[in-house]
């Protein structure tokens, strides 16, 4: 055999080998993290995710490699790939888009946990004419999709019949997070008469994101402000670049004012809120699923100790602290607050694992227990709230713990009630698209 043959032929050996090894490896700790999930608890994904159909995937890693979370959210087990580390998945949906054979689909809930959302059509219109929904409230809580949810409602809106007519406004959006914010830029862009109500501050739920990095997946365009080129930035400099793109429009966006109802009034709509009421042709709904504050329906909880989010940290320095939840928002909170020098803070939660958080913000729980810079109940619910100590339950045994200050993380209450009263066909998905 002549030389050069046999040097291609040994080289092609020991990359194939190198590959296979490099595959097995992967798989290994594909099966190693989904192992350590279901031991945790956390086998629920949170948000919409893929399924994977193993009759068409063929192995070729692609979904794997496409994630934006990073390697270990989905992995090869046994020649197919597998979603391993579900409670890290968010939906962004590149898997299913690098994938060459279509094997996976992208739903909401699983069989084990409903997910209520609204039905609407292409152009986000509900079955209830006039009544439209963008963004995190039917389902894709992404930011570069839901800013073009909210482009694409207004571009709808601005062809109903009556636009432009009469003393009232075109559209009330409700919401300005990226739906409702890019929503309001359109609007303005296309000379709608508009208003925007936000209940809390511009950026809605992004507000409320941990401190760093918040990834894209492709840019997008903003109107009137150009295209958003960055595949990572932080929330300081998101909420930044937002503020910026609102004084360079300007536009006007009414925060600190909560939607209360919305009735019907002829072929349009009157939106009530807690400062005031406005006739409307249409109504963008663009709220996310944060909702109204979440209450834990027990004596006790009207007192002044009792918040919903935590703003400043420091006030509560030297102070006796119980954060209610599991989800992220709880356990930064608990975080930030043992930072503070000389507070005691408790944790509890109904559930027997963080399943909702982030893996690094369960590690960051795991490290201060450890440290004993704060106490973790799991299993554990809020029976009653006294002047200066609460009581909980934990599996049949009451804990009586000295408390100065409660703030409940529990998640909101959706606005299902309201849709239903609007006539908004909800369904609950059960691992369907």
């Amino acid at each position: 055999m002549e030389p050069v043959p046999v040097l291609v032929l040994a080289f092609t050996t020991a990359m194939v080998g190198l590959y296979a090894r490099r595959h097995r490896l992967a798989e290994r700790r594909a099966e190693e993290v989904f192992r350590e999930s279901l031991e945790a608890g956390l086998s629920e994904p949170v948000s919409l995710h893929p399924v994977i159909d193993p009759s068409l995937c063929i192995g070729c890693g692609s979904c794997v490699e496409a994630c934006p979370e990073g390697p270990h959210v989905l992995g090869l087990v046994g020649g197919r790939a597998q979603l391993v580390d579900p409670s890290h998945c968010i939906g962004h949906g590149a898997c299913r888009e690098a994938c060459p054979m279509g094997a996976l689909e992208l739903v909401f809930g699983t069989k084990k946990r409903g997910v209520d959302i609204p039905l609407v059509r292409p152009n986000f219109e509900t079955n209830v004419p006039g009544i439209f929904i963008a963004g995190e409230l039917g389902g894709m809580g992404l930011i570069r999709n839901a800013i073009e949810q909210g482009k694409k409602a207004i571009d709808a809106i601005a062809s109903l019949d009556g636009i432009g007519r009469g003393d009232r406004a075109d559209v009330v959006i409700v919401g300005a997070g990226p739906a409702g914010f890019a929503a309001t830029l359109a609007a303005r862009q296309r000379g709608l008469r508009y208003v925007t109500v936000e209940q809390e501050t511009l950026g809605g739920t992004v507000a409320h994101y941990p401190r760093g990095k918040i990834v894209m997946t492709a840019p997008v365009q903003l109107p009137l402000y150009g295209k958003l080129r960055f595949r990572e930035t932080t929330k300081e400099r998101l909420l930044e670049l937002w503020h910026e793109a609102a004084q360079r429009a300007g536009i006007e966006i009414r925060t600190g004012e909560r939607m209360e109802e919305i009735a019907r009034d002829g072929d349009g709509f009157v939106v009530r809120t807690d400062k005031g009421s406005y006739r409307t042709r249409a109504v963008l709904l663009a709220i996310g699923r944060r909702g109204t504050p979440r209450k834990l329906g027990v004596p006790g909880e009207e007192r002044t100790k009792v918040v919903y989010r935590l703003v400043d940290p420091a006030q509560y320095r030297g102070r006796r602290v119980l954060v209610v939840g599991g989800g992220d928002s709880a356990l930064e909170a608990a975080c930030s607050l043992a930072d503070e020098p000389g507070t005691t803070v408790t944790l509890s939660y109904r559930g027997t694992a963080f399943g909702r958080a982030k893996p690094k913000n369960r590690r960051r729980v795991e490290e201060y227990r450890d440290a004993g810079r704060l106490e973790v109940l799991f299993e554990s619910n809020v029976v009653t709230i006294g002047e200066r100590d609460v009581v909980l339950d934990r599996k049949g045994e009451s804990i009586t713990l000295p408390n100065d200050a409660v703030i409940v993380c529990a998640g909101g209450v959706l606005p299902t009630p309201l849709l239903r009263r609007l006539g908004v066909a909800v369904e609950t998905k059960y691992g369907t698209p």
